[in-house]
């Protein structure tokens, strides 16, 4: 009963409580406060993580695990920021959820957009990176669960999947962005024009993840028997 109102309230956070303030920031503050809205989001996004644990408080080492994923997600984004789009963030992130959970997919990714665009620049494009690298990383603790992420075949369709999430989702704070409303004509000229980048998106996914995915999740797993944390 604990851990479904956990979820419950999880959801309510992310797909809720977390859109509504990117609406606040575009509409009330005309992307002007980003930062006010990005700090946020990490608060929204601490609810559910912290509610995965239920009772109990999060180990040190729980909380590490997330800053090296982290840290490894905002370096491999500046490995490869030679050439657009193609970057291992969402593959990252994904496989954090694969392994450790929904809640802790999400903070993982929005903490890789935050501290990755302190360096590649800061914008009120950052709390809609943060949001879509989030759910990215929910998304792929809830296909976790399902034990079927292990195989080839899976990883390559949500690799897919999450470079088109991606990008549809931040096509949708350009239109609202330049228009400062959302039109629907506006959306499908931007998704359109974006194919190329939509591409690439969802190849770099792909690969990553079938590169990453075996050797990370084995060190997180045997990080999980040993220590017997994210249980």
């Amino acid at each position: 009963m604990q851990k479904k109102l956990s979820f419950i309230i999880s959801l309510v956070v992310i797909f809720i409580f977390i859109p509504l303030t990117l609406y606040v920031g575009i509409n009330i503050f005309a992307d002007r406060k980003y930062y006010i809205i990005s700090i946020a989001i990490i608060m929204l996004a601490s609810i559910p993580f912290l509610l995965s644990f239920e009772r109990r408080k999060p180990q040190p080492r729980e909380i590490l695990i997330i800053a090296v994923m982290s840290a490894i997600s905002i370096a491999g984004r500046s490995l490869f920021v030679i050439i657009p789009g193609f970057k291992p963030v969402a593959a990252i992130t994904a496989i954090t959820g694969f392994s450790l959970g929904a809640e802790a997919g999400f903070v993982t990714g929005a903490i890789s957009a935050l501290v990755s665009n302190m360096f590649f620049g800061q914008g009120p494009w950052t709390p809609f990176q943060m949001f879509m690298w989030g759910i990215i990383g929910f998304i792929a603790g809830l296909l976790g669960k399902t034990g079927v992420m292990h195989k080839k075949i899976p990883l390559i369709l949500f690799g897919i999947f999450a470079g088109v999430l991606f990008s549809f989702g931040m096509d949708i704070w350009g239109t609202m962005s330049l228009y400062g409303v959302f039109s629907l004509e506006a959306y499908i000229i931007a998704l359109t024009s974006a194919i190329p980048f939509t591409i690439i998106y969802a190849v770099s996914n792909v690969i990553f993840l079938l590169i990453l995915a075996k050797p990370i999740r084995e060190k997180l797993e045997r990080i999980n028997n040993k220590y017997g944390i994210f249980q």
